[in-house]
Formats: structure tokens, C-alpha cells, sequence
């Protein structure tokens, strides 16, 4: 028979078990239901040309040129923020992973032009959905760079983003990276 405190420690284990597995099964989930916004060059953060996405204090993940007008959602969810000069947009995975997608570098002093955008905060969005419709023209003209980071903000710590492919790919691939 086991003690009270043997008890304690077993099931601490076995719900701290699940926890990896649930964990584990949401990532490999999202590594491959996670898709490409853009036609683009896929490339690693550390490549972006500014300190704050490249030195990844916003949080890990990759970035992508773009070579197409429309950024779609990479994932099934929602639609969380829209900054106000719509260069840049937060989606939340069902599994509440929190994604920013920065357009370009220092897009901000552009004051929304060059930027449409398809949704609103709350919508609901599927992979492949509208979200911003671009002036990449425009864009590469008046900012300091297009390429994109593409942040996962609420990852734990310890974990990482492993690239997968790196160079150019079509919008809707999946696989891109490792959790």
C-alpha cells in the first residue's frame, strides 16, 4: 500500500507525463498544420536585419522574405491583435500558441500605407485565409527592409525553433520548422 506522500509523487508524475505528451503532441500538431504566409525565402531570425527580432528578445522563430502580395494564416485560429498601422498581427493556434507576424523592418514609420487589411481582431481564420494584402512595391521602397520575422511569443524558455527548409518556398508549405 502506498503512503500519502508516495501517492502524491506518483500522480505528480503521471500529470506531469501527460503534460509532455500533450505538449509534444501539440507541437509535432502544429509543425505540420503550420503553413508559409508568403511565397518567399525562408531564412533563420538571426538573419533580420534589427536587434530586437534577431537577438530574439520577442521571442524565437524565423523570418521570410516575401515575394507575394497576400499574407494568409499560417494556422487554424484566431485573429488576435491588429497593430494600428497594420504592418504586423498577432494569431492564436487553438492550442493557444501566440504568433506575431512583423511585415518588414521598421514598417511601423509607414503609417499603414502599403498595408490592407482582410480581417478583423476575433475572426476566426483557417490556413490559407486572407489577412493583409500588401504593396510590396511600395514597401521595398519606404522601409528599411521587407523581410518578415515571424514570432512565436509565448513559447517556454527552453524551447527552440529548428528550421527545417531554408530558401525559397511556395505560400502553403508545412514543415518548415521543429519545435
Amino acid at each position: 500500500m502506498l503512503g500519502d506522500s508516495n501517492k502524491e509523487k506518483l500522480e505528480s508524475n503521471n500529470k506531469a507525463e501527460v503534460a509532455t505528451e500533450l505538449h509534444t503532441k501539440e507541437n509535432k500538431t502544429l509543425e505540420s498544420e503550420f503553413e508559409l504566409p508568403f511565397d518567399g525565402y525562408v531564412m533563420p531570425l538571426e538573419e533580420v536585419p534589427d536587434a530586437v527580432f534577431s537577438s530574439k528578445m520577442m521571442g524565437d522563430g524565423f523570418a521570410i522574405t516575401p515575394t507575394n502580395e497576400t499574407l494568409t494564416s499560417p494556422i487554424e485560429g484566431e485573429v488576435v491583435s491588429i497593430f494600428p498601422t497594420k504592418h504586423a498581427l498577432g494569431l492564436k493556434t487553438d492550442e493557444g500558441l501566440e504568433i506575431l507576424i512583423h511585415v518588414g523592418v521598421e514598417t511601423v514609420a509607414l503609417k499603414g500605407q502599403g498595408f490592407t487589411c482582410l480581417v478583423e481582431e476575433g475572426h476566426r481564420v483557417k490556413r490559407g485565409t486572407p489577412l493583409l494584402k500588401l504593396d510590396l512595391d511600395y514597401i521595398k521602397e519606404n522601409a528599411k527592409s521587407i523581410v518578415t520575422p515571424i514570432i512565436f511569443t509565448n513559447l517556454p524558455k527552453e524551447q527552440t525553433v529548428k528550421i527545417n527548409k531554408q530558401g525559397f518556398y511556395n505560400q502553403g508549405t508545412d514543415k518548415v520548422f521543429t519545435l
